[in-house]
């Protein structure tokens, strides 16, 4: 078992040159707030949010243009993250489960250099920027080399459209592949309690400074969480959150909701403080 230790402060994460609060906002289901979409963002900023994720196939790329209508001209202090890679609208059908969610690695694959320039100029336009702060490969393509994905990012980089370059949904080899062609700012993979498949990947993350995005951080349908939410008046998912920011300090958890309410729940995770026992406890479920 990994040692974690309960006082490990949430504080804040470096994100290439930048510094941002260590609780991030998931942008993908803010659609489903409807007119309330642009309050939701900015009350996400008026809890103390600075990282805010999205992708150019979120809602065929309203998702950043909600974003844009809330937040332009941007604070400061909140850095803007978005992702392409994925044709949006086209599943995938051979990948789907029966009964489970539609999620973005569902979705095809585009990491051609030329692709990613023409999204990359979508979501410039849409965010209402001149330069993306980070921009991030949403998934390797089969198809295309790996490192001529990334090295068309680093392009864009040098033209002065993005700042920071990230990768997603990658494993090991891929970020030691990326990690020989540019300095990457952050991963962005699926991680919660109970799936712990990119362990080795975090641990790479650890190494090298690199903040680590868990996508899909809150699954936590468990009766150890369940208990220690009871004992401790929180919700299974702020248990889940707060493990997640006790786990790594490069640990920055994008939690996504079309609710305020379930906004601020997610926002307090940040005050709960778990016992050794208690991460323990959460760990061993990743174990089993």
């Amino acid at each position: 078992m990994y040692l974690v230790s309960a006082a490990t402060s949430p504080g804040s994460i470096t994100i290439g040159d930048r510094e941002v609060s260590r609780l991030g906002f998931g942008a993908m289901r803010v659609m489903g707030a409807g007119e309330a979409a642009p309050l939701l963002v900015r009350r996400a900023v008026d809890l103390g949010v600075q990282f805010i994720d999205t992708a150019d196939i979120y809602g065929d790329g309203a998702s950043e243009e909600i974003i844009a209508e809330a937040l332009v001209p941007y604070p400061d202090d909140v850095l803007i993250a978005t992702k392409g890679g994925f044709v949006p609208g086209v599943v995938d059908r051979s990948r789907v489960v029966p009964g489970q969610p539609l999620t973005a690695p569902l979705l095809p694959p585009d990491g051609r250099p030329e692709y990613l320039r023409r999204v990359c100029d979508a979501s410039l336009r849409r965010l209402r920027v001149d330069t993306i702060e980070l921009y991030q490969l949403h998934a390797p393509d089969p198809k295309v080399p790996f490192e001529d994905s990334v090295g068309a990012l680093v392009e864009l980089r040098e033209e002065g459209k993005l700042r920071h370059i990230g990768v997603s949904n990658v494993n090991r080899k891929h970020l030691a592949t990326a990690l020989t062609i540019t300095p990457i700012a952050s991963v962005q993979n699926r991680y919660n309690p109970t799936d712990r498949s990119s362990e080795r990947v975090l641990e790479m993350c650890e190494e090298h400074g690199i903040a680590f995005l868990p996508w899909g951080p809150i699954s936590a349908d468990n009766e150890a969480i369940d208990a220690i939410a009871s004992r401790e008046h929180a919700t299974p998912q702020q248990v889940a959150l707060a493990w997640l920011l006790a786990r790594s300090p490069r640990m920055l958890p994008i939690p996504g909701t079309s609710s305020i309410a379930h906004l601020e729940e997610n926002v307090a995770a940040l005050d709960l403080e778990l016992s050794d026992d208690d991460i323990a406890a959460v760990s061993a479920l990743g174990e089993r």
